[in-house]
């Protein structure tokens, strides 16, 4: 089973994830947003699974430092999609994407052993 798993490479979260992943022995592959932007056509798969609105990481720095007004923007997926691929280090980490096209958002051991 080969998984892929989207973030950033320097992230803790992203670190426990790859760690987690590593003891388990589970092969995936990688894709850091800051090497390789999310493109429309990825994040609207993303948000078609699980929600545009769950995309969001309210609690990093990128979103804390947003304006009123781009937060209001946030509130319609068209626009939310947009600013996330422009500003990609405010998408939830990590998205893991199993075989059967399943995602886990977040560092999630249980759900992530779970899909294992």
């Amino acid at each position: 089973m080969e998984l892929k798993v989207y973030g950033i490479k320097n992230c803790n979260t992203m670190k426990k994830t790859f760690d987690f992943l590593n003891e388990k022995g589970v092969e995936y592959t990688f894709t850091d947003y800051k090497k390789e932007a999310p493109d429309a056509n990825l994040l609207v798969m993303f948000a078609d699974k699980v929600g545009f609105e769950k995309l969001i990481n309210k609690k990093g720095m990128t979103y804390r430092k947003l304006s009123e007004e781009e937060k209001e923007k946030l509130k319609d997926e068209k626009e939310a999609l947009n600013i996330l691929s422009q500003k990609s280090s405010m998408i939830k980490r990590p998205i893991i994407e199993f075989p059967d096209e399943e995602l886990v958002l977040g560092f999630e051991p249980e759900q992530i052993e779970a899909k294992l």
